[in-house]
């Protein structure tokens, strides 16, 4: 896949863009709905004999626009939307810079400019795709936008439960610590990549030495607890227990930005400055004060053997596992 980043105003030509079949969107978590917008457009595009593309944007339209609530953490920061959007065979990624002169185009001039503009002769993007000044654009009024220059496909909404599979959904989930049921709509574990760096070295005085994770990106966590979570090392996976939090048994406030702190089952190597991937499976509890070291030790111990019966009993786990046949 081929990756262009486009600033605004853009003054390239359409004989720039080979023709494509292009899909529309943000993608943030790119859960099932956006594979099922983006597969569509890559499906279309080998039928018509056309390359497919994917047009997003960075940063999220919410930060530019002031949003009372602004999406600063992702659920996928734009290197990992770039890696699984690549992971569905698209052949040109388009990430525009979404920037406040950028917002103010009207619908038809983000048409002309780029739709039309890059060689586009069938946009796929969902039902509620919205695009131009204040989202005055819809999917009802792309045909008159798309001065017959291109033809288009309208992708319906995908519910789950009876709930509409959105990244806010999703996000909404995160908060709420439900990790388990996020397979079934990403169609993957969540995951977050980070470097172990130096901590405070306490767990390994009581006996269950952690690897303190930094993340890499700004991607957004669960709630704060403890998880069992699997944590992939240089090619190797192994299986632990993550508490994600401010450590209120050692520390009266909660200032910046919560520790995360992976427990790695049967693990005894140096990983300073390595690369890790944390791919979160269940919420075990939330997070706790307690009033003694050996209280804290022995429910450590309770959430070790709570993960590892999870683990072998992952197949009969009432947490939902991906799903092979999404489409």
């Amino acid at each position: 896949m081929k990756t262009r980043f486009i600033t605004h105003p853009h003054y390239m030509k359409k004989e720039d863009f080979p023709p494509t079949v292009m899909a529309l969107g943000y993608f943030d978590g790119v859960h099932v709905g956006h594979q099922r917008v983006i597969c569509s457009a890559v499906q279309i595009a080998t039928e018509k004999g056309y390359k497919s593309a994917v047009m997003t944007f960075h940063p999220h339209p919410s930060v530019v626009l002031g949003k009372k609530e602004q999406h600063v953490q992702l659920i996928t920061p734009l290197k990992e939307k770039e890696r699984l959007i690549a992971q569905l065979g698209v052949d040109y990624l388009y990430i525009v810079e979404f920037t406040a002169e950028f917002a103010e185009l009207l619908p038809q001039q983000f048409v002309d400019q780029y739709i039309i503009g890059f060689h586009v002769k069938h946009v796929v993007a969902g039902f509620d795709f919205t695009y131009g000044r204040l989202g005055k654009g819809t999917m009802e009024t792309l045909p008159f936008h798309s001065r017959e220059q291109f033809t288009h496909t309208t992708v319906p909404k995908l519910t789950r439960n009876g709930e509409k599979i959105s990244s806010t959904y999703i996000r909404q989930l995160l908060k709420n610590g439900e990790v388990c049921q996020l397979p079934e709509l990403l169609g993957r574990f969540y995951t977050v990549e980070g470097t172990v760096i130096s901590g405070e070295k306490r767990g390994r005085t009581i006996g269950f030495p952690t690897a303190n994770i930094e993340l890499a990106d700004d991607y957004l966590l669960p709630a704060l607890g403890v998880y069992a979570v699997k944590v992939k090392i240089g090619g190797e996976t192994f299986e632990g227990v993550c508490n994600v939090g401010y450590k209120p048994t050692f520390h009266d406030k909660r200032e910046g930005q919560p520790d995360i702190e992976v427990h790695i089952f049967n693990f005894s190597k140096d990983v300073y400055g390595e690369a890790v991937t944390i791919e979160w499976h269940k919420r075990l509890r939330s997070e706790q004060k307690f009033s003694s070291i050996e209280q804290l030790v022995a429910q450590i111990e309770r959430d070790k053997e709570q993960a590892k019966a999870y683990f072998r009993n992952l197949s009969e786990n009432t947490c939902v596992l991906p799903q092979k046949d999404v489409f």
